[in-house]
C-alpha cells in the first residue's frame, strides 16, 4: 500500500496514529503500509501485545512463546483473547519473506511457536534480561570486565517479544512496514532468539540504541576485543540501520 493510499484510510479509520509521514525524508513512495482492511486488526493487535508485556512482567515476557501468550491472552481479560483473525495476521506477518521490505537477514526461528528451553538460560542480576549460559552469558562476563561502565540493555527475545518490538516500531512509523523493518528485524529473523545481545553505557538510557553509542569511550574499547564483534556495521547486508550496540555472538 502506497503512502498516499496509507494517509487517506489513516485517516479515516484511526486517530491512534499522530504527527505527518511526510515529515520524515527516508520514507518512499514506494514503502509498505498496514492495508486499510488490516488497520484496525494490527492497532488491536499492538494494544493487546503492550498489555500482555504489563501483565507478565516485563522481564518473563523476553522468553514467553507464542503458545503462553495465547494461553494468559484467553485468561485475563486485561490483555483479550486473540480473534482468529489477528492469530492468521500475525502467521502471515511471521512467515511472509521480509526481502519486499528490503530486509535480507537469515531466518533465525523455523516456526512461530518454537520455545526457549529454560534449561539453557541464565537471568543476568540488575538487568531484567536473559542470556544463553552456554556462550552468550560467558562471553558478556568477559566483555564487562574488560570495558569499564557497560551493561546488558537486551538480552534472549522470544517470538513473542520480538513481535512487541516490531509492531510498536511499525506503530510509531504509522503503518509503514518499510521503514520499521530498518530500524528492527522482523519477527524470526532477530539473532537474538539464538544468542546476539546489546551493550549499554550506564547512565546513558535510550541513547544507547542510537548511532551515538558508536562514538563513546566504551564503543572504541568494545571494538578491540577479539572476542567479540558487531553484528550491524555501517551499510550491512542484512538491510539494518547501523547499531553499534549490537554485540554478534552466533
Amino acid at each position: 500500500m502506497d503512502r498516499r493510499k496509507f494517509l487517506k484510510v489513516f485517516g479515516t479509520t484511526t486517530t491512534l496514529f499522530t504527527g505527518s509521514v511526510f515529515a520524515d525524508p527516508f520514507i518512499s513512495d514506494k514503502d509498505i503500509y498496514i492495508s486499510k482492511k488490516e488497520l484496525p486488526l494490527f492497532v488491536s493487535i499492538v494494544k493487546k501485545l503492550n498489555n500482555a508485556q504489563r501483565i507478565i512482567g516485563y522481564k518473563n515476557f523476553t522468553i514467553i512463546s507464542f503458545d503462553k501468550l495465547l494461553y494468559y491472552a484467553r485468561n485475563y481479560s486485561q490483555i483479550g483473547a486473540f480473534s482468529k483473525s489477528e492469530i492468521a495476521f500475525i502467521e502471515k506477518m511471521f512467515y511472509e519473506d521480509p526481502k519486499k521490505y528490503h530486509f535480507f537477514g537469515k531466518r533465525t526461528v523455523k516456526n512461530l511457536t518454537d520455545t526457549i528451553d529454560k534449561k539453557h538460560i541464565a537471568a543476568i542480576p540488575k538487568t531484567g534480561q536473559y542470556l544463553f549460559k552456554e556462550h552468550s552469558k560467558k562471553i558478556y562476563e568477559q566483555m564487562i570486565k574488560d570495558v569499564d561502565n557497560i551493561y546488558l540493555t537486551s538480552g534472549i527475545r522470544s517470538v513473542v517479544k520480538q513481535m512487541k518490538l516490531q509492531f510498536n516500531k511499525i506503530y510509531a512509523y504509522k503503518g509503514n512496514i518499510t521503514k520499521a523493518t530498518f530500524s528492527i528485524a522482523p519477527i524470526g529473523y532477530s539473532y537474538h532468539s539464538i544468542g546476539d545481545f546489546d551493550v549499554g553505557k550506564i547512565g546513558w538510557g535510550a541513547k544507547n540504541f542510537t548511532a551515538s553509542f558508536g562514538d563513546t569511550n566504551e564503543y572504541k574499547y568494545i571494538t578491540k576485543l577479539k572476542y567479540i564483534k558487531i553484528r550491524y556495521t555501517k551499510h550491512n547486508k542484512d538491510g539494518i540501520r547501523y547499531e553499534p550496540w549490537h554485540m554478534k555472538i552466533v
